[in-house]
């Protein structure tokens, strides 16, 4: 994934989700219950996500209508209370909504800035389940800062990371609170409708349009989700192992975006040779229909089991999209079937994305976009450099909104894991890796999670060397490269930057 502007939501857009009171129900006595905190504390994103919840499964049913361009949706959460709420809020953007059911009854609702409060009747006690199901509208061309949507001509695609999956669908919008997903798309005549996850059915309905349905088979996190609507072919080709692969292409592209689609099966054996098995139940890319400079500001995005590029990336030769490939592919282990717990610990998912990229590019004796051929060669560039990203971009697990996605949580990323496999051998860093993946499958994981499993595969306390190397403010000494020198921060950088981020995992940083 790549780095997005973000800006606040324009005062005409606002204005169209400030506050908005429905008839219902009268609000809880608040002496029954607390309203659910709107926010999970995130480091990077405190407006992010809300508590008092957990979801464990979304049912998202979208119909696109292919001469207005809009979505209209029902959104069905099933989810557990932590505590007793008189009312609760997900993460909403730009959505037309119509209704809020709670347990089918109508509730309050209210539209503030980017959350959606619901109110019910009476307050909700702790540890119940409870179903919440939202209907609306949404306009996938609407100016929404930030958004998913990335419109194409015959229809739709999604990037959600890191914060926009809300101007999508009403949601926890934050990685710590992964859940189920089932997908059915309703599309016209001539378009078809996918989803991350595997097809369970397709019904046509008899007016021209076709229903498809899709389901995960593991809980994906809402920045994650990929919906496409468009005029695609679905291309089903074989993985190790019997692993079922699938790529939705544009019909018009399908040949000649062909030779790279056909690399995956040799990506997928790769890694899996160093970090186990494929977490997912398929994989494949989307080249969706839209090459804009503007569609999105970024080459790949690692949705869940259906990576989206743009298509005119994927036209070019092997050795200069295969590490970036590799790089979406390690996603699905590092981001996906582990996901950050908060967005400060984006570097496990970058740094390792780029560290296996960088390994399968120079195992094949590509040269990277500085010219160089080994990791130890790129390593030595990247750590006399490390002082002076500390003091632009701050420490490696510190980021901010506006350095979020630059060189820092990735090459930065890489430098913490060669120094860690530097100190403890390969063979032990292999078996943190791991254990780490094992660990955490299916759930989140921070950087101290990181650091106890290191510590303890390793058999010898790394909190000081690992805190040294993601949270100092001082490049540490090399283990094993006592001659490797930081080149001395310039005057022009004496002072902290927020500047804006660089590409995190494009071809020019491979």
């Amino acid at each position: 994934m790549r780095y997005r502007t973000r800006v606040t939501a324009p005062a005409a857009l606002l204005g169209t989700v400030a506050a908005l009171s429905v008839a219902g129900p009268a609000h809880a006595d608040p002496e029954t219950g607390t309203p659910g905190p709107e926010t999970l504390g995130d480091p990077v994103f405190p407006g992010l996500g809300n508590d008092g919840y957990r979801v464990s499964s979304y049912d998202l049913d979208l119909a696109y209508d292919g001469t207005t361009r809009l979505v209209d949706a029902t959104a069905t959460l099933t989810l557990t209370t932590t505590q007793e709420l008189s009312r609760l809020s997900l993460d909403a953007l730009g959505l037309d909504v119509h209704e809020v059911l709670l347990d089918g009854v109508p509730a309050t609702r209210e539209q503030v800035g980017q959350k959606l409060r619901i109110t019910p009747a009476a307050s909700l006690p702790a540890r119940t389940t409870a179903t919440v199901t939202v209907t609306y509208t949404a306009d996938p061309r609407a100016a929404l800062a930030p958004t998913a949507w990335v419109p194409t001509p015959d229809g739709f695609a999604l990037c959600p990371q890191p914060n926009a999956a809300h101007t999508v669908f009403p949601c926890n919008d934050h990685p710590s609170d992964k859940a189920d997903f089932t997908f059915r798309i309703t599309v016209p005549a001539g378009l078809k409708g996918v989803a991350s996850g595997r097809l369970v059915s397709t019904e046509d309905l008899g007016d021209g349009r076709t229903a498809y349905c899709y389901r995960s088979r593991e809980p994906i996190a809402t920045e994650l989700v990929q919906i496409t609507v468009g005029d695609y072919v679905i291309k089903d080709r074989q993985g190790p192992h019997g692993l079922p692969l699938r790529d939705v292409v544009p019909t018009a592209r399908a040949t000649a975006l062909e030779p790279a689609l056909a690399l995956t099966p040799n990506l997928v054996s790769w890694i899996e040779q160093r970090l186990g098995a494929f977490p997912f139940e398929t994989y494949g890319l989307l080249p969706c229909n839209n090459d804009a400079s503007n569609a999105f500001d970024f080459t790949g995005l690692e949705t869940q089991t259906l990576t989206l590029y743009k298509p005119n990336f994927l036209l070019q030769a092997e050795k200069s999209i295969g590490s970036h490939m590799m790089h979406e592919l390690v996603h699905s282990y590092f981001g996906n079937s582990v996901s950050p717990a908060t967005w400060s610990d984006l570097w496990l998912n970058e740094g390792h994305a780029d560290f296996y990229g960088l390994l399968y590019r120079y195992e094949r004796g590509w040269t990277d976009s500085l010219g160089l051929t080994t990791m130890e060669a790129r390593m030595k560039d990247t750590y006399a450099r490390g002082d002076q990203w500390r003091r632009t971009s701050g420490p490696v697990a510190a980021p901010n909104e506006a350095n979020l996605f630059d060189s820092q949580r990735y090459l930065g990323g890489v430098l913490v894991l060669y120094a860690l496999r530097q100190q403890v051998g390969e063979g032990v860093f292999a078996a943190i890796e791991s254990t780490f993946l094992e660990r955490f499958r299916n759930a989140s994981a921070s950087t101290e999670d990181y650091i106890a499993v290191a510590s303890e595969v390793s058999g010898t306390d790394q909190s000081g060397f690992l805190r040294d190397w993601l949270y100092g403010t001082k490049t540490p000494r090399m283990p094993g490269h006592p001659d490797w020198t930081v080149t001395p921060v310039s005057s022009a950088l004496r002072q902290p930057q927020n500047r804006p981020s660089a590409p995190h995992d494009n071809s020019a940083t491979l």
